[in-house]
C-alpha cells in the first residue's frame, strides 16, 4: 500500500512538501480523538515551564509523550503519517521525539530554527528528519501557532546567513483547526509563534529520523520495557527495538526485540556477568 486513499492522496501532499517543505492535514484528527487527546495530557499539564528561551519559559513540554497514553501510540503510527515517510526516510526509520507543547499567552517567539540541525551535515542537503505538529488548539497568528519559512528547506547554511534579516518578513503563520496537522521536512526554517492572546495554544509534535540518526529522546530508557511490551510490533520498532541491516541496532548479536521478551536476561548477566 502507498498511503493513497480517495480521502487522502499521500503523493500529493508528498509533493507539496518537496516544493514548499510542508503540507497540512486539515482532518488528522476528529473530535473524538481530540477528546482523549486532552484526557491524556489533563495529568500532566500545569506544573513545569521551561527551563530556558527555546522551551519558553512560559511553555510547558511534555516529553515522551508516545508513552502517556494509548491515542499518542495510535497517532505515532498513523497510517498517513506513514506514507509520507516512507518517501522522505529509508526503510526502518525511528521516532525521533515525542512531545505536547502548551505556549502561555505572553510567551515571545520561539526564534527561528531547523529540527535536525544537529545533524552536521552541510546544507543544502536531504532532510534526515520528519516533523508532525498536531494542532490541539487551533492555530491562529495571534496565539503562538507554528511559523514558517516556505521553500527554505532547500536553502545553503549561506542564503541562510544571508538572507537572515528578512526572516520577519518571509515567516508565514500557519493558521489552521483543532485537529490539523503540519508536516514538514525538518530543514526547514520555522518557529513558535508569540502568544499575544489570552488563552493558551496546546499541541504536540512527533518527528522522525532516519534508521542511522540518534534520535533527540532515548526511548530505551523513557519508556519502560513493559510498556513497550504492550505497544504494536510497528511502534515497538519506530522506538528501536528493530535492526537496520546489516546489524546496526543489534543486542550483544542478537536481535533487539528479544529484550521485549518475558525472563530477557541480558547477556552479559546471563553468560555470567564480569570478574573484578
Amino acid at each position: 500500500m502507498d498511503g493513497s486513499t480517495p480521502v487522502f492522496d499521500a503523493e500529493a501532499h508528498a509533493e507539496r512538501m518537496r516544493r514548499d517543505g510542508y503540507t497540512v492535514i486539515e482532518d488528522f484528527m476528529d473530535g473524538e480523538t481530540l477528546e482523549a487527546v486532552r484526557a491524556g495530557l489533563a495529568p500532566h499539564l500545569g506544573t513545569h515551564h521551561g527551563r530556558n528561551d527555546f522551551e519558553g519559559f512560559k511553555t510547558e513540554r511534555v516529553y515522551t509523550l508516545v508513552a502517556r497514553a494509548k491515542v499518542f501510540e495510535r497517532l505515532t503510527e498513523d497510517p498517513r503519517i506513514l506514507a509520507l515517510l516512507d518517501r522522505f526516510l529509508l526503510p526502518g526509520y525511528l521516532l525521533s521525539a515525542s512531545q505536547a507543547i502548551c505556549i502561555h499567552p505572553g510567551e515571545t517567539a520561539q526564534g527561528v530554527h531547523t529540527d535536525d540541525g544537529f545533524y552536521r551535515q552541510p546544507r543544502p542537503r536531504a532532510a534526515n528528519s520528519i516533523s508532525v505538529i498536531a494542532a490541539v488548539d487551533a492555530f491562529t497568528e495571534t496565539n503562538g501557532g507554528t511559523e514558517v519559512i516556505p521553500g527554505s528547506h532547500t536553502w545553503s547554511q549561506a542564503e541562510i546567513e544571508a538572507r537572515r534579516a528578512e526572516f520577519p518578513n518571509l515567516l508565514r503563520p500557519m493558521v489552521m483547526p483543532a485537529g490539523a496537522a503540519i508536516v514538514f521536512q525538518a530543514t526547514l526554517l520555522h518557529q513558535g509563534g508569540a502568544n499575544r492572546s489570552e488563552a493558551p495554544r496546546l499541541a504536540f509534535t512527533n518527528q522522525y529520523c532516519e534508521p542511522w540518526g540518534r534520535t533527540q529522546e532515548n526511548f530505551f530508557l523513557g519508556v519502560p520495557r513493559e510498556m513497550v511490551r504492550e505497544m504494536s510490533p510497528r511502534l515497538q520498532r519506530l522506538l528501536g527495538y528493530d535492526i537496520w541491516p546489516p546489524f546496526m541496532g543489534h543486542v550483544t548479536a542478537s536481535h533487539p526485540a528479544k529484550a521485549l521478551e518475558p525472563g530477557w536476561v541480558a547477556p552479559v548477566l546471563a553468560d555470567g556477568g564480569c570478574e573484578g
